[in-house]
């Protein structure tokens, strides 16, 4: 039985707990802040509950399989699973409006056909297609297995089979997110529509290779499903379960420095001098603070991923409404920038800027009852992409008023009447997160991608360090539930049984 000290109680790190405890080792995790979840947190008020991380759950089987596996109670013994339908409905800048069923091909091919006009839908259903084909050539070694340690296959190799574009005497093939628009769907709505899956993740349309598709299918093919009482609840069933299995927690308590004896990494010191010996650690925090954790130490090889740096954030409005939710109203709406072109400038140009006059909002209506005080009342939250800066425009008060201000105009498009209902609101911004999850400026990790040179890829969940692994978005196979989920259960592989683990089979 190995002692294993874990750094930081979000979901990917809870993951490896769970997993490391039901193996037979002892494991404590320590976690700064006074609660578990990372950002996947719950602000209360007035008898308004509201997620304040993510809204919505992607690929639910990863945390079926973590159920599975450390213990008798399965993850619906202990959340309810809702799947929502339609996925989302999505208002477009010119005014177009399409509600798309949830992992139904043919019925999403029909609603665009009918909201877009005849030959959207194949055009649509014909990129899933190929999205799915890049899907099946990346699942293993971008979510199942290990980093490889020839890595730079998955950076040069672009595994999204691009159609040939011809124009005059050359023969194209799309790159990236935006020429997949551009060449293979040939709409701007379709464009905007695919945009919007890979801006959702803080990754540039423009930038973003062509691999990205396989963000737009894995909500097709696997569902979007709700929490009910909020994505929370998963947070306090995986905190549960690692209680169960006899995981110790310490929250409050600061970790700061890893210690090292013989080469390895041996425990680590928290911030009152208290020293915690361990065989292993893993660390679920972001790359800027584990390097603040072992100074002078190389974690990274020569030829290695190195950290990603220049991600975005999320700007949340929490909007407490006075009337009922309608019966007939959307989960999730999408609606999109009047200037896609202007948007994309303001958030990963030179400048970054969040004053986006009209910027993509998305809009969540759950139909659930726990979340408000009674059926006269509905919670609302909208959700942006922005610049990951603490110091910057949304730091200026008159700059953030005006962005949420735009936020709300916008969902106006989705709600109408919002205004007159809205009894309060609250916003949690890229400080809140840098303050919730440690993560330089509030930036939130994107799911690892292959081609495009390695950019998107994120380090291995093994370090340089012997005995000191990473875990969470920030490391293989990167940010989003499902991505956190599986970095769990690979450092759970790597430490029980050693480096020639493979992932699961």
């Amino acid at each position: 039985m190995a002692r294993i000290a874990v750094i930081g109680a979000g979901l990917g790190a809870m993951a490896a707990a769970a997993r490391l405890a039901v193996a037979g080792h002892r494991v404590a995790v320590y976690e700064a802040t006074d609660t578990y979840g990372g950002a996947v947190r719950r602000l209360e008020r007035e008898g308004f509950r509201f997620d304040t991380g993510p809204g919505l759950l992607p690929l639910p089987a990863v945390w079926r399989d973590l159920f599975i596996k450390t213990g008798k109670e399965q993850l619906e013994d202990c959340v309810e699973l809702v799947q929502v339908d339609p996925s989302a409905r999505h208002v477009f800048a010119d005014g177009t409006e399409a509600a798309l069923p949830n992992a139904s091909r043919a019925g999403v091919v029909a609603a665009l056909d009918e909201a877009l006009g005849a030959g959207a839908g194949e055009r649509w259903g014909d990129f899933l297609v190929r999205a799915r084909e890049a899907w099946d050539r990346t699942r293993r070694p971008l979510l199942e297995e290990p980093l490889w340690p020839n890595w730079q296959v998955l950076a040069d190799r672009e595994p999204y089979p691009s159609v040939p574009h011809k124009r005059l005497l050359r023969t194209r093939r799309a790159s990236t997110v935006r020429e997949i628009g551009l060449w293979e769907l040939r709409d701007e709505r379709l464009a905007a529509l695919l945009e919007s899956h890979v801006l959702s993740y803080g990754l540039d349309p423009r930038t973003a290779p062509a691999s990205a598709a396989v963000l737009p299918y894995m909500e097709h093919a696997f569902g979007t499903w709700y929490v009910r009482g909020g994505l929370r609840e998963l947070a306090r069933a995986v905190h549960e379960r690692c209680v169960k299995r006899r995981v110790e927690f310490a929250f409050g308590a600061e970790v700061a420095r890893v210690l090292e004896k013989d080469g390895r990494a041996a425990g680590v010191e928290l911030a009152d001098g208290t020293v915690a010996e361990a065989d292993f650690v893993v660390a679920g925090v972001s790359p800027g603070v584990l390097a603040r954790l072992t100074p002078g130490t190389a974690l990274r090889g020569e030829g290695e991923v190195a950290p990603r740096s220049g991600l975005p954030s999320r700007l949340t409005v929490l909007l407490a409404l006075r009337g009922g939710r309608p019966q007939e109203a959307a989960h999730r709406t999408v609606v999109h920038a009047q200037d896609r072109a202007a948007e994309l400038e303001l958030l990963f140009g030179p400048a970054p800027s969040g004053a986006v006059s009209r910027p993509t909002v998305t809009v969540l209506r759950p139909a659930d009852p726990v979340l408000v005080p009674d059926s006269g009342h509905e919670a609302v939250t909208l959700t942006s992409t922005v610049p990951a800066r603490t110091d910057g425009d949304l730091a200026d008060g008159r700059v953030l008023t005006r962005h949420v201000e735009n936020m709300i105009t916008a969902a106006e498009r989705a709600i109408p009447g919002l205004r007159d209902r809205l009894l309060w609101h609250e916003v949690r911004t890229p400080a809140d997160i840098a303050a919730e999850t440690g993560a330089e400026a509030g930036a939130v990790p994107a799911p690892s991608l292959a081609a495009g040179a390695g950019a998107l890829l994120h380090p291995s969940n093994s370090t340089a360090l012997p005995g000191l692994f990473g875990v969470g978005g920030w490391s293989h196979p990167g940010g989003g539930l499902p991505h956190a989920g599986m970095s769990g259960a690979l450092v759970a592989g790597l430490i029980v049984e050693g480096p020639e683990f493979r992932g699961s089979q």
